[in-house]
């Protein structure tokens, strides 16, 4: 195939580069995590009592002065004291699947923070929300690329399974780690059910997807299948091959999941029964993503040759689980749930 009547892509995925920074006197590690410490118990000192109506924010002197002294205090047991330091900074190069990363939960948070609003429920009920949701999903997409992808290899280099920063992150670990954390969540808080949670966090992972997917597009990788449709594109930092832009279906599979959410949610006036957001993101978005997979080169080594691969496997049951909920657990007429007409 003549890959130059195609669109070729060969965007770097570093943002920016900032060479390395040699500081003038080594910094304490150590020195670090105590003065993050004293940093916390000086702000619990200075924040305003939320008990008083009166009640202001510390001025920014104070705010600072604490902060630039905790450092200060942090480091001075270790210039006597031997401990790991560090003497220079870089060379940074910030990555534009960190920026989509990143933004995934910025505007997840804010999808979040206008239902929780709705809900009358307080910000610090979804800040806590969000601590579950970004550790769950960090550690669910590792383990899930460990043992759904690449077992034996991580099996003989255990050691290797926390360096998150070489890669290897599976949607569908992270979606086993999201439920796992929304229903710890939904236990430890009061008046919250599991299918609460699970209807207010599934937009902003939706909106999340979305970003991830173009972050993949940015470093070209879950690359599709060569082929010859007039929008195949070319990953110049990959090959010379027309390709299906995969990733980008999932992007747009994720817009569609976040529309179809977002009008359900606002025909039953920001009250959608319990379960109904839920359910919908499941059946939409692994039917989707079900089909997206024979675009897809294989990702996991040990099915070439299968007549399904292993992101189609892991999408059936919660394709499955999905259409249950639609159809026994979902009252659509429930009273409460007034439509707008």
């Amino acid at each position: 195939m003549d890959s130059s009547n195609y669109f070729i892509w060969e965007t770097d995925p570093v943002m920016f580069s900032i060479p390395e920074f040699y500081l003038p006197f080594p910094v304490s590690i150590w020195g670090l995590l105590l003065a993050a410490v004293l940093i916390y118990f000086g702000y619990q000192k200075i924040k305003p009592d939320p008990k008083s109506k009166n009640a202001a924010e510390p001025p920014a002197w104070q705010f600072w002065g604490v902060i630039l002294g905790s450092i200060i205090i942090g480091q001075l047991p270790f210039l006597f004291i031997d401990s790991p330091s560090i003497s220079s900074i870089g060379p940074v190069e910030p990555r534009w699947y960190g920026l989509m990363f990143a933004s995934a939960f910025i505007f997840g948070y804010l999808i979040g923070f206008k239902e929780f609003k709705d809900a009358g429920r307080s910000q610090e009920e979804l800040d806590r929300l969000l601590i579950y949701v970004l550790v769950a999903t960090i550690i669910g997409a590792r383990l899930g690329h460990v043992f759904f992808y690449e077992a034996e290899f991580y099996l003989r280099n255990i050691h290797l399974i926390p360096q998150v920063w070489t890669g290897g992150l599976a949607s569908h670990g992270a979606a086993i780690g999201i439920i796992i954390a929304m229903y710890l969540y939904a236990k430890r808080t009061p008046k919250t059910t599991f299918m609460w949670v699970a209807d207010r966090v599934v937009p902003g992972v939706a909106i999340g997807g979305m970003f991830i997917r173009f972050g993949n597009f940015f470093n070209s990788e879950i690359l599709g299948m060569p082929t010859d449709v007039s929008w195949a594109i070319v990953f110049a930092n990959v090959d010379m091959m027309p390709r299906h832009p995969s990733m980008l279906y999932e992007a747009v599979l994720c817009i569609l999941v976040l529309a179809v959410l977002g009008w359900i949610y606002y025909k039953y006036n920001s009250k959608p029964p319990e379960g109904s957001l839920f359910g919908t993101f499941l059946v939409i978005l692994f039917t989707g993503r079900f089909l997206i997979e024979f675009t897809k080169e294989t990702q996991a080594d040990f099915l070439i040759g299968a007549t399904l691969d292993m992101g189609q496997l892991l999408s059936v049951p919660f394709v499955l689980i999905g259409v249950w909920l639609l159809w026994k657990k979902v009252n659509w007429s429930r009273e409460g749930a007034k439509m707008k007409r």
